[in-house]
């Protein structure tokens, strides 16, 4: 029943969302005007093939395109017009869009694509480093081809899912001979898309404004758009009801106010655009922690946490228990057939117990130092809710709290923590984003992968045929042992998932008309006002 409901509280906000959106394209468009949009939080890099984030794309994917893109009926071509792949998957072709010029006038070719592909997204990119770990080389037969060529076998379908995140070319004429992770462009990007970046004001804005010269003809609609860094959710609120915003997107308001405001005819409220940004609130360990290394505490803790309190209370509904690495969202290559921790407080406390930590004279076990990340307001009610949950099996947690930054570098970087709660999105296909979760050897510090400590050869192998395995109805089962596995050893509870939620003003038109809106170019919005 409780899932039942949660995707019924989902399809009334997303049907809402869908109607203004079907009612504003019977409209004449207004050219013109700036689209003002809530950030949360600020970002230290722009630069889409280094970081793969959501905070990137909404910004940069306005200012730089991907090869492919992904609409309501499928992948569309960007600056690729057609692709093709090899019978043994180890060559895989890419025809790309010619005429089309950088923002600093440069003509964009292969061997851009051939560089960053390269340079960037094999070396850098977070998820990427891992999927393209067995790309040899990117061949230029003509300046508009270009052949990317494997030791093993690349599935077609799984390239072309990964584009839309991790197919973003940059300019090599910016970037060769430089320094790439320090390169001044990271911050402000030079690219091909709708929008030219032209200033970023430390803790305040960022700004982009039209491209007189972007290759599809007529667009953008809009003259600029100013994304505005408010790290209150009460005052990005206020600011979206004075009408000095016009959209604030994955949550970025409290939940109170998504509900309210959901009520103010003034608003679309929903999760329609998210469907390819589905994502899970995880509890993430450090198992250079003996205590956490110790799989019965890992499956104690799990046993310790209500996740259906936590979805009805810091969620609103809006989500559903969490069944591994992969969602629902994830079609074939989900199941729910995995082993599940239910809410047992007193087996929790047993399972510690033995494991050899009983309760101490000060009522505690042991002692956790947690980082929350600092993504809005249900990232760090999870946190909170995590420490009082934990307390109950007698675990003192002692949060740290942070800015982006500081969980960036204190998870990822340093180490610097015992247990950390942030989200994990899925994007398309396994492969992409959620098996770096899992897999050992990732680059050291990158975002939002196994920096966790823990290595399971079998798991890495597993994890390594299913990205090569041709057959899509083999990969699948690939999946499902993978998400099996994963549910057995928890190194990452993925507790939660959930879509993402925005709260967008009506003077904005073909909002949210794409499965990944907010990360999208945003070519066609328009304003009417």
């Amino acid at each position: 029943m409780k899932k039942q409901l949660i995707g019924l509280g989902i399809a009334c906000l997303t049907a809402s969302t869908a109607l203004t959106a079907g009612v504003a394209s019977a409209q004449e468009v207004k050219k013109g005007g700036t689209a003002i949009i809530h950030m949360i939080s600020e970002q230290r890099i722009l630069n889409p093939a280094l970081r793969a984030s959501t905070g990137v794309y909404n910004i940069s994917g306005k200012i730089v395109e991907p090869l492919i893109d992904k609409s309501y009926d499928g992948y569309v071509p960007v600056l690729a017009t057609e692709w093709s792949g090899s019978d043994d998957g180890l060559t895989i072709t890419v025809k790309l869009r010619e005429n089309v010029r950088w923002h600093d006038g440069e003509d964009f070719t292969c061997d851009d694509v051939s560089f960053t592909a390269i340079e960037m997204w094999k070396k850098l990119l977070n998820y990427s480093s891992a999927l393209q770990a067995n790309l040899e080389s990117v061949d230029c037969p003509d300046p508009h081809t270009a052949v990317f060529n494997y030791s093993k076998p690349m599935p077609l379908d799984l390239f072309v899912a990964a584009m839309p995140d991790l197919g973003h070319p940059m300019p090599k004429h910016l970037y060769e001979g430089t320094d790439i992770p320090n390169n001044p462009y990271n911050t402000a990007p030079v690219g091909t898309g709708p929008f030219k970046f032209v200033e970023y004001e430390r803790g305040q804005y960022v700004m982009a404004e039209k491209n007189e010269d972007y290759w599809r003809e007529g667009y953008p609609y809009l003259d600029r758009i100013v994304w505005r860094f408010i790290k209150d959710k009460s005052a990005a609120a206020a600011a979206l009801e004075a009408g000095e915003v016009h959209e604030s997107g994955f949550i970025g308001v409290s939940m109170a106010d998504v509900v309210r405001l959901s009520e103010d005819d003034r608003f679309d409220v929903g999760t329609q655009g998210y469907e390819n940004n589905v994502a899970h609130s995880t509890v993430e360990f450090n198992h250079r922690n003996p205590i956490l290394a110790d799989l019965k505490v890992r499956q104690a803790i799990y046993n310790g946490l209500d996740i259906d309190y936590a979805i009805d209370t810091i969620m609103r509904g809006f989500a559903a228990p969490g069944r591994g690495p992969v969602p629902q969202a994830g079609g074939a290559n989900y199941t729910d057939d995995v082993k599940t921790y239910a809410y047992d407080v007193e087996l929790a406390k047993k399972m510690l117990d033995e494991a050899g930590y009983p309760v101490k004279d000060d009522g505690f076990r042991f002692k956790l130092r947690h980082r929350p990340a600092p993504w809005g307001e249900y990232t760090q009610l999870w946190g909170e809710y995590f420490a009082q949950a934990m307390k109950e099996i007698n675990i003192d947690v002692e949060i740290l709290t942070n800015d982006a930054p500081g969980f960036l570098n204190g998870v990822y970087r340093d180490h610097d923590f015992d247990t950390a709660n942030g989200w994990h999105q899925f994007r398309s296909d396994p492969a992409v984003s959620t098996t770096v979760w899992l897999r050992s050897g990732q680059p050291e510090g990158t975002p939002w992968t196994n920096q966790f400590g823990w290595k399971s050869e079998e798991m890495d192998q597993m994890i390594d045929d299913a990205a090569s395995e041709l057959d899509p109805e083999k990969r699948a089962e690939m999946y499902h042992a993978i998400q099996r596995k994963e549910m057995e050893e928890i190194p990452v509870i993925f507790a939660i998932e959930h879509p993402f939620i925005s709260v967008t003003s009506k003077k904005l038109k073909n909002h949210h008309n794409t499965p990944r809106w907010n990360s999208s170019s945003w070519y066609d919005l328009w304003l009417d006002e």
